[in-house]
């Protein structure tokens, strides 16, 4: 039964993703870097969750539409929060402001089990539109 379901959540989150990374997608969980234009093509294809793992005055500063601010320091003290928050399956797109926060937080994501984390480094190569 198990498995049945297992596959049955392959085709669908497979299904519902055209960017070409779906054959990476539930695969062995390695940490994976992206530019900015993959990033912005696997929003354009996915049910992607964008976080920001910046501060909240960073976030207020400007950000990316409908990204999700979860600052690094609370990425490690709130693990289990985060796991239920979002499936373990779900295709996670991480930014900060230049890359060294967002590769920690991809790392420490997949440390928790997640298999379909990317970085794409931080909003200042960032192409397309910020909130600000």
């Amino acid at each position: 039964m198990e498995r049945i379901i297992s596959i049955l959540l392959t085709i669908l989150l497979v299904g519902g993703c055209s960017y070409s990374v779906e054959t990476e997608l539930l695969a062995e969980a390695e940490y994976r870097r992206i530019s900015p234009e993959e990033a912005l093509e696997i929003m354009d294809s996915c049910d992607a969750v964008v976080l920001d793992v910046r501060t909240q005055a960073e976030f207020d500063g400007g950000h990316i539409p409908g990204a999700i601010l979860i600052p690094l320091d609370e990425i490690t003290e709130n693990a289990e929060d985060i796991i239920y928050r979002f499936g373990i399956n779900q295709v996670i797109l991480v930014y900060c402001q230049s890359g060294r926060r967002s590769e920690i937080a991809a790392r420490a994501l997949i440390e928790l089990g997640y298999v379909n984390v990317f970085d794409f480094g931080g909003i200042n190569s960032w192409i397309g539109e910020v909130v600000r």
